[in-house]
């Protein structure tokens, strides 16, 4: 049996190939490397990639499903599946910053007020860079033990503490930031979300380097800034319900990212012209095993989310389930960058200095900073106790 798209979704596609064809700039078609990290001090959101964006989103084709007001046309789950399908085999990029069309843009539309809800074509189109200011030195995982503190003063707070692991601080115009708002109230109930202009006083930003190269993460620090009080989105210590979506829409975004952008050919073609065998590395039984393992988890997990995203387009909120997208995308990311280092062999051992061909570096870094998967975004341990307890049902 031969499964095949018909002919109205092969029409669908050919429009998007003709788009992609005629609009893909330049720079997205050499090898530009979108994973947010360089061993360089490149720019990490560059002038082309936010005009792509723009372009995308001027033409309907940045959030499909969406009516074109937000950057879509109003695509069916089928319709979105053949977009991401066919982005992915191209190795084509939306964004270059994902928090605003991914997180932001639709907290704000579920629980922002109108003037709030107005922001959300801008995060979409990236004239509006956001960061999510949710992360703490002493709260990472157990986010309700956050400890930046807000306190009312009239028509506005003032916000005093620090974030860390903040994506694109250094770039954003925005932070969708989770303070604490009552410290008398249990944890979970004393925190609110607020919208916080990044040019603010008492605002700083500290950029972090990984070993794997420049990164986008930064820590940030808040020294009595004023936020207006018009600025809380939802309601004052209500803002773990929020939390918990936005957590939802960042886990599956996460998984979502690592969605194969034509790695299993890039990893045949590593193992076919690395030296070794008189085949190269693909003669090694073990190495293809591994390899054809991969490949099938990835389309389990690609399978998933279509399944999770048709869902969410029937009014079905992101739930704990989003824990197993996080969990499964990530551990599956952190096997492949270790498989592509298994076939590089000695290699592999280098991600900078001489010896090394930048195809060689590149695969070492994306190793080195795979190992960050399983914090960021929630610890791998804390997703499993979630699928337990939650999705599970399994007793303390």
């Amino acid at each position: 049996m031969q499964i095949a798209w018909g002919p109205e979704e092969e029409a669908f596609r050919a429009e998007l190939l003709a788009f992609l064809d005629a609009h893909t700039p330049e720079e997205a078609l050499t090898g530009y490397d979108f994973s947010g990290d360089a061993a360089d001090d490149r720019e990490l959101v560059p002038g082309w990639m936010r005009e792509w964006q723009a372009t995308l989103f001027d033409h309907g084709w940045m959030i499909p499903g969406y009516p074109p007001e937000l950057g879509g046309r109003n695509c069916t789950p089928v319709q979105t599946l053949i977009y991401l399908e066919t982005l992915a085999g191209r190795r084509i990029p939306r964004s270059g910053h994902f928090p605003g069309y991914a997180i932001v843009a639709p907290s704000l539309l579920e629980f922002g007020n109108d003037e709030q809800r107005a922001m959300a074509p801008s995060a979409i189109r990236g004239d509006t860079i956001w960061c999510i200011g949710m992360s703490e030195p002493n709260a990472g995982s157990d986010l309700a033990g956050l400890q930046t503190r807000a306190d009312v003063y009239d028509d506005h707070f003032v916000v005093n503490g620090q974030k860390v692991w903040t994506s694109y601080g250094d770039k954003a115009d925005w932070m969708f930031v989770l303070v604490r708002t009552d410290f008398e109230a249990k944890k979970q109930e004393g925190i609110t979300f607020l919208l916080m202009d990044m040019t603010a006083p008492g605002v700083s930003v500290q950029p972090i380097r990984l070993i794997s190269g420049s990164s986008p993460f930064t820590e940030t620090f808040l020294s009595d800034v004023r936020v207006p009080v018009r600025n809380v989105v939802g309601k004052v210590n209500n803002g773990w319900a929020m939390a918990k979506a936005l957590l939802g829409h960042e886990r599956t975004m996460i998984a979502d990212a690592f969605k194969e952008r034509d790695e299993a050919k890039r990893m045949v073609g590593l193992a076919r012209d690395h030296v070794g065998e008189e085949n190269g590395r693909i003669a090694d039984p073990m190495i293809r095993d591994a390899m054809t393992r991969v490949a099938m988890d990835q389309a389990c997990l690609d399978l998933t989310l279509e399944r999770s995203r048709d869902n969410m387009k029937a009014g079905h909120k992101p739930g704990p389930e989003t824990s197993i997208f996080k969990y499964y995308g990530t551990e599956l990311n952190m096997r492949r960058r270790e498989l592509m280092v298994s076939i590089l062999g000695p290699q592999g051992l280098g991600w900078e200095g001489p010896g090394y061909d930048e195809n060689e570096l590149k695969i070492t870094r994306d190793w080195l900073r795979s190992r960050g998967n399983s914090i960021e975004g929630g610890t791998s341990e804390i997703q499993l106790n979630i699928i337990a307890k939650r999705v599970l049902g399994l007793p303390d």
